[in-house]
């Protein structure tokens, strides 16, 4: 995550640090990266639905309420797959690289009040990117949700005992399920309507001609997932997860954490699978079930451990495969590699949405289905991952994260 420990311009708060330099791939551990560069696989088809934008959307999230079979398929894929999975596992996945930042810091000698304070300037700056990235392409950015959520949540949490933190995970995760409970009922009282409202809000950018302004429009998107990546709870018990897990090194450790690493991928992808499965044969027709809210709302919360069950199944494939990424087979290095340049990697995917498929760029949206979508966004995800790769081989960083970690330590350098 992090290549240089924090350099105050105080001495004494000099001496108590240390350059700490990247790990090379050799020992990098295998399973945190692969399963980033699988993540941005999953975000890219959770994306795309949002660029049917002439589409008539349903109250099942955005995806369209017609199509072939084909693009039923598709979206029955995308449901019990990717939505309400991507956002919890890189919730945890953020946390566990944080995990690790802070230890390998702490271990080369830093002081863990200024590794922290290193934390909340990288969390400040990754609020600005969001916002960046929102106002110029893409309204559902995560990047600031993820800054504020972790400016609020490593002081709060970082240095509790792991007794805490399990608590604090129940604790929220009792609140998720109650807040998921909440949004049903109201939901349903509303017959179902205030579940289409967010679909409109979404694509308004992406319908609008106009970038100057569709960029107005993306703003307000942005604040209010901002806030909602907070209030629903979800985000913040996935991070403690995360923390927890980086504690404990399970990902880079799998040998010996087997018997945890199977029942979290077993029981999380199982139970989301199955409503994500309920919810798909609602949508597309097959068997009416129940309410949509409802169903929506459990598809949501079992999200939780589905995202997390996730990172547990990348942990148990690199344990299958030597836990490091230099003697991984070449598609599974690629893959890594992209999970090294993991923002980078998602900021690119938003240059091909926008401009390919948004009203504002060339419209390509309007003429694609579900399936085609589909398509897409594993071409756009395979060409980040030859583009990884090639980084890799000449030495490269990625460019988001470089101008990241230089933003990040600025500050923390010595004047003269």
């Amino acid at each position: 995550m992090t290549d240089q420990t924090l350099r105050p311009a105080d001495e004494t708060d000099r001496a108590a640090s240390t350059v700490v330099r990247s790990t090379p791939v050799a020992e990098r551990s295998l399973a945190p990266d692969l399963a980033r560069g699988m993540m941005l696989l999953l975000i890219a088809l959770a994306h795309v639905p949002y660029f049917l934008y002439t589409a008539p959307a349903g109250s099942v999230g955005v995806h369209p309420t017609v199509g072939n079979v084909a693009d039923k398929i598709a979206q029955a894929f995308t449901l019990v797959v990717v939505d309400a999975r991507v956002h919890t596992m890189f919730g945890f996945l953020f946390a566990y690289g944080i995990g690790q930042m802070y230890a390998r810091q702490v271990a080369k000698g830093t002081d863990p009040g200024a590794a922290r304070r290193l934390l909340r300037r990288r969390h400040l700056w990754m609020i600005v990117f969001g916002a960046v990235h929102a106002a110029l392409l893409w309204q559902g950015d995560i990047i600031g949700v993820y800054g504020l959520i972790g400016l609020i949540m490593v002081p709060l949490f970082f240095t509790r005992s792991d007794r805490t933190l399990k608590i604090w995970i129940g604790v929220l995760l009792a609140l998720a399920a109650a807040f998921s409970l909440l949004t049903a009922a109201i939901s349903a009282l509303a017959s179902g309507q205030a579940a289409v409202v967010p679909a409109n809000e979404q694509r308004l950018s992406i319908a609008e001609p106009d970038y100057l302004i569709s960029m107005v429009e993306r703003m307000p998107v942005w604040m209010t997932g901002l806030a909602g990546g907070l209030v629903s709870l979800a985000l913040p018990a996935a991070f403690l997860m995360g923390v927890l897990a980086a504690r404990h090194r399970i990902l880079d450790e799998p040998g010996k954490h087997l018997a945890l690493l199977r029942c979290l991928a077993v029981w999380g992808i199982g139970v989301g699978w199955v409503t994500g499965g309920l919810l798909a044969l609602q949508h597309t027709g097959v068997s009416d079930i129940g309410p949509d809210s409802v169903l929506t709302s459990l598809h949501f919360f079992a999200g939780i451990f589905t995202g997390v069950g996730y990172a547990a199944l990348f942990g148990l494939l690199a344990h299958r495969l030597s836990g490091r990424s230099s003697t991984a087979p070449g598609p599974v290095r690629w893959i890594s590699a992209l999970g090294r340049r993991s923002m980078s990697g998602y900021l690119v995917q938003s240059l091909a949405w926008g401009p390919l498929l948004a009203a504002w760029g060339l419209g390509l949206g309007a003429h694609l289905s579900s399936w085609s979508m589909l398509l897409v966004a594993v071409a756009v995800w395979s060409v980040t991952v030859l583009g990884a790769a090639a980084m890799e081989r000449h030495g490269m960083r990625g460019p988001a994260e470089v101008a990241l970690r230089r933003l990040t330590y600025r500050a923390a350098r010595p004047r003269g």
